[in-house]
């Protein structure tokens, strides 16, 4: 007699409590292998693809598409390799087989609640209507960046006339709805409910990477007493070291940038002002200096901002640091950057240099004593030996938490990287 085993959602690591169910990969009726991946959820780190436990027949589907679910709640029941078809559908339910094929896996099933997303624009709701366990009509087919450009732009796939082999709307079958729309071509639906978005508005739901960065962001605005300070540099000698160094033999490959060189100087400053590596531990009442930095560099990614870190960053050498920040910044265009890569950061740099912007005031990571933003490096006049001069000149700007770092401390950092890049020499020196 086959059995029906229930896999509920496991521990993901990294102390997370729940995740958003992206998309299924298998529907009712599907056989699946072990260790064949069911679905993908994304938690407030990354996205995460989830492997099947057991190998057998799909029962049933517990969570929708978007919906947010608590660590340990009942995901999905497989029927266990048995004789299927005289199986009774009262066969006995197993919360979980001891077989710990996943990480995490075996969480005790104490919360088996789980929470529903917000109800979100008509349109969107209907996207999301006629999963397994109700009773509205099935949701067209579409792949996940269609749904998501057309969830954007509040269409109701429903209205898109599929041309995909399979029935499926494509992008190209969107992208003509969206033109007739504006042209004017298709009557677009009037808000009817509360909530719903009219002809000129957008109405995106806050979940995933955005709504965890913004409890992220406002906890650390209004619990770190932030001050932040400014320093204008003459950075010349630093763009002609690092052009010098690019096309240098041991740098054969690797993509080295003015970052690099900014993030070397910081964790340089960082050695004689240990204070802008701490955390304040409220609930012992201490402040835990770290004696290792992971550095985060804040990236914007296909999931929204991201601040992944490098571990030991402390540890390496220019050449080493341009190689990780080279690795880094592709991994999270990709948007695959892993959950362990996004915890445990001492200290972070935001480049909106990259942007053509010369400055900012930024919101420090939470966990973290201060973040330091490097702007973009403009031609400037500038006093230069006696003489005014166009020389390469950024703006950077330090945010610290004054709970953790006085002034005087946030100063003398912000100045041992002004001049350690106005000097670069010196930098490779104390390196």
């Amino acid at each position: 007699m086959s059995v029906i085993s229930t896999f509920d959602l496991p521990d993901l690591g990294e102390g997370l409590t729940d995740a958003e169910l992206v998309r299924w990969e298998v529907t009712v009726g599907d056989t699946v292998e072990l260790n064949q991946v069911i679905a993908e959820v994304e938690t407030a780190k990354a996205a995460v693809e989830l492997p099947s436990p057991y190998a057998g027949t799909v029962v049933k589907l517990h969570v929708q598409e978007g919906e947010t679910v608590d660590v340990g709640s009942p995901f999905i029941d497989i029927r266990v390799a048995g004789d299927e078809a005289d199986a009774p559908e009262a066969d006995a339910v197993e919360p979980q087989a001891p077989e710990p094929v996943l990480v995490g896996y075996g969480v005790a099933a104490e919360s088996g609640t789980r929470r529903r997303r917000k109800p979100a624009p008509a349109s969107d709701a209907r996207d999301t209507v006629g999963a397994v366990g109700h009773s509205a009509p099935e949701r067209p087919l579409a792949a996940p960046p269609v749904r998501k450009l057309a969830r954007e732009h509040g269409v109701d796939l429903t209205d898109v006339r599929p041309t995909g082999r399979s029935g499926e709307v494509t992008r190209a079958d969107l992208d003509r709805h969206l033109t007739a729309v504006k042209a004017g071509a298709v009557d677009e639906a009037a808000p009817t409910a509360a909530g719903a978005a009219g002809p000129d508005e957008e109405r995106t739901a806050i979940r995933g990477v955005r709504r965890r960065t913004a409890e992220a962001m406002v906890a650390s605005a209004f619990t770190a007493p932030h001050v932040t300070e400014f320093v204008d540099v003459d950075v010349t000698a630093m763009t002609e070291l690092v052009d010098d160094l690019a096309a240098h033999r041991r740098f054969s490959g690797v993509r080295l940038t003015p970052l690099a060189l900014v993030a070397k100087a910081a964790l340089v400053a960082l050695r004689g002002n240990p204070s802008l590596n701490s955390t304040w531990d409220e609930d012992a009442q201490e402040i835990v200096t770290k004696h290792y930095v992971n550095l985060g560099i804040a990236a914007a990614t296909p999931r929204g901002l991201l601040v992944p870190n490098i571990k030991n960053a402390h540890t390496m050498s220019l050449l080493e640091l341009a190689r990780a920040l080279g690795e880094l910044t592709t991994v999270a265009k990709a948007g695959a950057t892993p959950p362990a890569d996004l915890l445990g950061g001492t200290f972070s740099i935001t480049n909106v240099g990259v942007f053509g912007v010369d400055s900012g005031t930024p919101i420090i990571n939470p966990g973290e004593a201060a973040i330091l933003c490097f702007g973009a490096v403009r031609p400037r006049p500038w006093e230069w030996q006696g003489e005014i001069a166009l020389r390469q000149v950024t703006t950077l700007s330090l945010s610290f938490d004054h709970r953790l770092v006085d002034g005087e401390q946030g100063s003398v950092f912000l100045a041992t990287v002004a001049d350690a890049l106005s000097d670069p020499l010196s930098l490779i020196a104390l390196s």
